[in-house]
């Protein structure tokens, strides 16, 4: 296995344990409180980052970027907590916001003039449906009908 692939199978990992502490914290605490609590975890890795990256090379346009991207994650993250403090199921609501790469597909084709081909569009079709079917539940109390 690939170092890139090992790094990416403990990205889903430890993403997969989110899940579960996103939908427990909010439960207890708000959307702003697990937020803040969220940022408190990205500061306590800050000494390692800072201790083994260089900023000097940086521009206004990378920091401008960078910042703007904080705070997207940052937005995104609180929107997923307000929803599961609401009361969403966060064996829907944390996978159906995975889907943001189909979004982030369209913006790499719109700005940045990538190209999609018809197998990757039958992916995206694919996502799109289970998005849909995730978020399709049986009414309470009952059993989905049988197709017969």
């Amino acid at each position: 296995m690939t170092g890139s692939v090992t790094l990416t199978l403990i990205a889903v990992v430890l993403w997969g344990v989110v899940g579960l502490l996103q939908k427990v914290t909010t439960n207890y605490i708000t959307a702003d409180a697990v937020l803040i609590w969220d940022r408190v975890g990205y500061l306590c890795l800050l000494p390692w980052l800072l201790a083994t990256t260089s900023l000097s090379n940086l521009g206004s346009g990378d920091l401008l970027i960078g910042t703007l991207a904080g705070i997207a994650n940052s937005l995104g993250a609180w929107f997923l907590y307000a929803s599961l403090e609401s009361g969403a199921k966060a064996s829907i609501a944390v996978p159906l916001t995975s889907l943001y790469p189909l979004l982030t597909v369209l913006m790499a084709m719109a700005f940045l003039g990538e190209k999609v081909r018809p197998l990757q569009w039958f992916g995206i079709a694919l996502a799109l449906i289970a998005g849909i079917l995730m978020t399709l539940e049986t009414p309470a109390g009952g059993r989905a009908k049988d197709a017969s």
